[in-house]
């Protein structure tokens, strides 16, 4: 944790659900309800197909919906794909750019990230932009030269607290099952703050959050969440589930 920010648990539920996910959301609504946001501020991101709908649902809850991605445009011919304006309309408040699937998937490099973060900020909208080695970069020992490389080209120099959250992602833990250590983690949220600071200025990064996302459960969740610049968590599969996502949430009530 960062003394003075407050965390933010964000789900990201991918290409999953449908209208008869939606009652999972209503279980996360009411979790906050009954005193959860007191510790934290939650956010799911659903898939676009569900979001008009999950603002409804989250509207009288103290958590927010948000976009999966956006494209770099605010309209044009580009089939199949949403802009930012399009996410802010439907009732969103962030929006995931530069998750490693979309890096790799669709060959995503960091002057795109950048191009979508601005797309979201002229939506009104919070840019969550992801950061994180492959395990081959961490065997080579070359992950920290990662993280300053994407936050070099992803970050826009623009950026505040206000409208940026970093997510730091190590590629090869995302839905696998493994976790660094919390020694790893807080080396490279260490590292990702300070090129923040080199980037922005230390009072700019020392107020921004800094997520840890990568295979995030209830059962690991005090330990990641309480590494020092660990300012929340973007969590996958677990946000699928109500229980799993509110139990994620829970940790910070035994965080000193």
């Amino acid at each position: 944790m960062t003394p003075g920010i407050r965390p933010l648990v964000a789900g990201n539920w991918k290409m999953n659900g449908t209208s008869a996910s939606l009652n999972e959301l209503r279980m996360i609504g009411n979790g906050f309800m009954s005193g959860l946001d007191a510790e934290t501020e939650a956010l799911v991101c659903v898939p676009a197909t569900l979001l008009s709908r999950a603002v409804e649902i989250l509207s009288r809850t103290p958590v927010r919906a948000g976009g999966e991605d956006c494209h770099i445009k605010e309209s044009g011919a580009f089939t199949g794909c949403v802009s930012a304006e399009m996410l802010k309309d439907a009732g969103a408040s962030h929006v995931i750019v530069g998750h490693s699937e979309c890096r790799e998937q669709r060959s995503e490099d960091d002057a795109i990230v950048l191009a979508k973060a601005s797309a979201a900020w002229r939506a009104g909208l919070v840019a969550i932009i992801c950061i994180g080695e492959t395990k081959a970069e961490r065997e080579a020992g070359t992950a920290l030269d990662v993280l300053s490389r994407q936050v070099a080209g992803s970050v826009p120099p623009s950026a505040t607290p206000a409208n940026t959250v970093i997510a730091y992602e190590p590629v090869w833990a995302i839905g696998t099952g493994l976790t660094p250590t919390a020694e790893d983690v807080a080396e490279a949220h260490a590292h990702t703050r300070q090129k923040l600071a080199e980037a922005l200025g230390a009072a700019v990064a020392g107020k921004m959050r800094i997520l840890y996302g990568g295979s995030v459960k209830a059962s690991n969740a005090v330990e990641l969440l309480g590494v020092k610049n660990v300012d929340g968590a973007l969590v996958g599969g677990a946000s699928l589930k109500a229980s799993d996502f509110l139990a994620i949430a829970e940790a910070y009530q035994n965080i000193a």
